[in-house]
């Protein structure tokens, strides 16, 4: 029976040696693609189906239906009519789902409990059959496409991005407004005497076609039994014959290229792109010239186009490559962003850039480079991380209609064809004459004359004089650009080293004064990988505003001054990252452990001989001015977040502070406080992975005899190790704090119950809390009353203590979403009250298992085990101590909580109100006149006076003490 389904079965689909999943490829009589991955191991199961059809295929007149219809199909179907009944399933069963529409794809996918694949599927496949857009689910679902849109109104990326379509070709399909707003799926077609509703049905009806999709479904079942699950659902999606739309034509033609616009942006920041349109590449995957050629522009060592850029003071990144169009074309980019001086410098950048072009041109393709690329790609496949289910499903539907489906998994990273021919191509192709170029600044504020329709994007845009496009022409050759040398980082070393006695978690192999190591051999992943992390812990980090921007610029500028060297380990596999926190220096190292050592030994080398560079620390503290600056422009409920923190927190420079302290950073102060910082320090090591215990003790004694002989490092004392407490808000308080946004048209809060210091019990009550609430949220606080786009609620954790968090960014007022939320809390007494035995148990199994979701990846397990260790807490089996907890609670100790923490009367509640308002006009849609205002509130007028008044709580009782630690050595 199931045969009479299938036109075509794969069974030998390439794959990584070291995936042990299972896989077979389906193509059905009904056209639908599909890839069946079996993995009997998996902790979670997915789904994702993809249609191959985007926002390019909107009506002309109907802006944003593609993406309209994607939010419908998720309320309610023939089969399921209750709105909410697909969500709820998966809520219930510890999944979660999501979706995106792109110009020319629109993607769902799921995950869910591995023991109800089944029923989650049932639920989804109903949507690719009989969706059925109820009239009042359209009509209310518009404004959260409409929330959707307001939240990205002032976003520059998104400005950016529409603004290159709305300057294409205005007939090309690629011109179109992707997003949708009330007025193109609403009020435009009534005046029309078009019923939105009907205009759904016939989109899905015209393009919902099962030879245009793709499924990919990863269960624990066998892949026959796979096969029969999915053959009785999917088959029943009807085989409309639509043809994938191609587009032939390019969206940038004559009269859109050698054109230069000048845009406004609402940050303060500095860009320059330049755009090419070439051909669609994708058919030429396996010699991939574009990736050769992005090797090379995009390239950060020595010689390198961005390494003259900085030299001459007028970039700090540069992005380069080719970028997706749609079927049938694409582009190239050159992206850089500019300093001061590099804004008035774009046509000499440009010079620069056809310079190393023509380097490319008269060098010619390169074998070596190629196999570099081939090696480093193939290399790459070969030790692939495990995905987690979800993004794999999502990303593999994409690509079986990218790639042949034996080819889906290794398409994107095995070049087999070096192909001169095609390089030379494109490079052909990237010429003045067909050159499209854009930059970025608020030095054009009130020096444009255009404004860009669906964002209001300013902006001016001129034909480039000829002159120029000669100069460019004539750009010849630079003798300070040369081709990157063969990189020494690609390791050649793929060995597991000597197993030990396993231990399966972190234990300290090393503690004096100065030094704690902690270690671990992976005994799970078994890759030629490994993991460090290393907290420097240092007094001055933190003292004042000065201080705290002064670490945070060493860090930007020793980045920005071992690039070259580091490039090429990046792009070999090992990676490092240094950041600065409000303890001191962290730096982490991830990838191929062969060459870590190398890596490790020239980092410390430079931190402890570092000098600071005049020019270089002029343009990355402008840099970093401005991006303080710039949190302005934040969106609102970002700014909630953050004030939210400002007020619980012990201890925490605002962004006002530190922006004045900025007046007092020269280079001279630089120079000086770095070697303060290295002077009194302490050291705390966690190395994970593919390494021995003598290996691991060699790495930390790089890190501590590099440190002590160039600077004399000595040990903190003991009390100067303190930690940052949170402020504890008093029984049966009510406080409410408010600030402005001045760039955004929708308003934010974020409402924080706070519970109580972190404990195994404490915490996974509070999660399962959150758990039996979280979907009845969503749907009534967004679906149901449309309160805006982004609704959260969950646990929020800061310096060892919790509490619930709803966070709501909206276009009205928060007085009135705040009454919302609490109308909300005041129904879920009922809603735990009631809830079934059954249901209860659900969800308990719900959370155990997305609390039992083993990592994927080594450097995920390495980040969980570090968090442990940063946060003193040492619980590294924490979730199976805390699932224990969870199988012993039941409803009555849920409800209880609620009656004790949360509810309106509760004599232990703790609430925080931030209001972000608004100060953009913007018209109000909504009746508001029902608001019912919450329980009076105690207003902070001054932050440092709010948290004089109040008491700090205790750090969480670590789960086990150094000294039972040390006690395994």
């Amino acid at each position: 029976m199931a045969e009479a389904h299938v036109r075509k079965s794969y069974n030998s689909i390439t794959k990584s040696p070291e995936d042990k999943r299972q896989y077979r490829g389906l193509e059905l009589t009904n056209g639908l693609k599909v890839l069946l991955i079996s993995d009997p191991d998996t902790d979670s199961s997915s789904a994702a189906l993809d249609v191959h059809i985007g926002h390019m295929s909107d009506p002309d007149d109907l802006p944003g239906l593609a993406h309209f219809c994607e939010h419908m199909l998720f309320l309610g179907t023939e089969k399921y009519p209750t709105e909410n009944e697909y969500n709820k399933f998966l809520n219930e069963h510890g999944g979660s789902s999501n979706a995106y529409t792109s110009s020319e794809h629109t993607n769902y996918y799921f995950d869910v409990a591995p023991d109800h694949l089944s029923g989650a599927l049932e639920r989804f496949a109903q949507f690719f059959i009989c969706p059925l857009f109820t009239a009042s689910a359209t009509e209310r679902e518009v404004n959260a496409v409409h929330s959707e849109n307001d939240k990205n109104l002032q976003n520059d990326t998104w400005r950016l991005h529409q603004l290159e379509r709305s300057t294409a070709d205005l007939s090309h399909a690629f011109s179109k407004f992707g997003t949708g707003n009330r007025t193109t799926l609403l009020d435009d077609p009534k005046s029309r005497g078009q019923d939105p509703r009907e205009e759904l049905l016939k989109f899905h009806r015209q393009f919902y076609s099962s030879n245009i999709m793709a499924l990919s479904v990863l269960g624990k079942e066998t892949l026959d039994e796979l096969t029969d699950l999915v053959l009785p659902l999917f088959t029943q999606t009807e085989n409309r014959n639509v043809t994938i739309p191609e587009w032939h034509q390019h969206p940038f033609g004559p009269d859109q290229v050698k054109m230069k616009a000048n845009v406004v942006p609402v940050k303060d920041i500095r860009s320059l792109n330049v755009t090419w349109p070439i051909p669609d590449l994708t058919p030429h995957y396996k010699a991939n010239p574009g990736h050769y050629i992005s090797h090379l522009i995009g390239h950060e060592g020595t010689g390198s186009l961005l390494s003259e850029l900085k030299n001459r003071g007028w970039v700090n990144t540069l992005v380069g490559g080719p970028k997706a169009g749609a079927k049938g074309f694409m582009f190239f980019i050159v992206n850089v962003d500019l300093s001061e001086e590099g804004i008035d410098h774009v046509d000499d950048i440009i010079v620069l850039i056809f310079q190393y072009l023509n380097l490319l041109r008269n060098t010619g393709p390169l074998k070596w480079v190629f196999d570099e690329c081939r090696d480093l790609g193939a290399m790459s496949f070969r030790f692939k991380d495990k995905e987690k289910p979800r993004s794999f499903t999502c990303s593999s539907a994409s690509l079986l209609h990218e790639y042949p489906l034996e080819e889906v998994l290794c398409g994107g990273y095995l070049m087999e064809e070096f192909s001169p021919k095609l390089i030379t191509d494109l490079l052909a192709d990237l010429t003045p004459e067909t050159i499209r170029v854009a930059v970025v600044g608020q030095k054009f504020k009130g020096q444009t004359n255009l404004t860009e329709r669906w964002y209001g994007t300013e902006y001016s845009m001129e034909k480039i004089p000829e002159v120029t496009l000669q100069q460019w022409r004539n750009a010849g050759l630079n003798g300070n650009l040369t081709l990157p040398e063969k990189n020494e980082f690609i390791p050649t070393n793929f060995e597991l080293v000597a197993r030990e006695a396993p231990c399966i978690m972190p234990h300290i192999i090393s503690d004096s004064p100065m030094t704690r190591l902690w270690y671990l051999q992976d005994q799970t992943f078994l890759m030629p990988k490994n993991c460090l992390s290393l907290q420097l812990t240092s007094p001055l980090a933190y003292q004042d505003p000065l201080s705290t921007n002064l670490i945070y610029l060493f860090v930007a500028l020793f980045k920005d001054a071992l690039n070259e060297y580091a490039y090429y380990a990046e792009i070999a596999g090992l990676h490092y990252s240094l950041s600065s926190t409000i303890y001191g220096l962290s730096l982490s190292m991830g990838g191929y452990s062969h060459k870590q050592a190398i890596l490790l030994q020239r980092i410390l080398d430079k931190m402890t001989t570092f000098q600071v560079d005049q020019q270089r620390f002029n343009i990355l503290k402008e840099k970093y001015v401005r991006g303080l600056k710039n949190f302005k422009a934040e969106q609102p409920h970002q700014h909630a977040i953050y004030y939210t923190t400002l007020l619980l927190s012990e201890q925490l420079w605002t962004k006002e502070e530190l922006l004045e302290a900025t007046n007092e950073m020269t280079c001279k102060k630089l120079q000086s406080f770095i070697p303060m910082v290295l002077e009194k320090i302490s050291l705390e090591f966690f190395i994970h992975g593919n390494v021995t215990r003598q290996g691991a003790l060699e790495l930390a004694r790089i890190v501590e005899d590099t440190l002590c002989s160039r600077t004399e490092a000595r040990p903190l004392l003991p009390s100067q190790l303190r930690r940052f407490r949170e402020v504890q808000l008093p029984d049966g308080c009510s406080y409410a704090y408010h600030a402005h946004n001045e760039v955004h048209k929708n308003s934010a809060l974020e409402v924080y119950y706070q519970c109580n210091v972190q404990e195994s019990r404490a915490n996974i009550l509070l999660e399962l809390f959150c758990q039996l609430i979280a979907e009845p949220c969503f749907d009534i606080l967004r679906t149901q009353e449309q309160l805006g786009y982004i609704v959260f609620i969950g646990v929020r954790r800061s310096n060892g203590v919790q509490g619930m968090r709803v966070i709501v960014q909206s276009d009205r007022r928060p007085e009135y979403v705040e009454s919302r939320i609490e109308a909300f809390l005041l129904k879920m007494q009922s809603h735990v009250a009631d809830m079934s035995p059954a249901v209860f148990e659900n969800h308990v199994k719900a959370l155990c298992i997305k609390r039992l979701e083993k990592p994927k990846k080594i450097m995920s397990q390495h980040k969980n085990y570090w968090s442990e260790i940063v946060c003193q807490q040492y619980n590294f089996d924490r979730d199976e101590v805390e699932v224990a907890e969870l199988k012993k609670l039941t409803k009555d100790d849920v409800y209880n909580f609620y009656q004790e923490m949360i509810a309106h009367d509760a004599p232990k509640r703790h609430k925080l109100s931030v209001h972000v308002v608004s100060k953009v006009e913007s018209e109000d849609c909504f009746d508001q006149s029902d608001v019912v205002p919450p329980a009076k509130a105690e207003v902070i007028e001054d932050v440092n006076v709010f948290k004089r008044e109040l008491g700090l709580f205790p750090l969480p009782k670590p789960f086990m003490t150094i000294r039972e630690a040390l006690s395994k050595l």
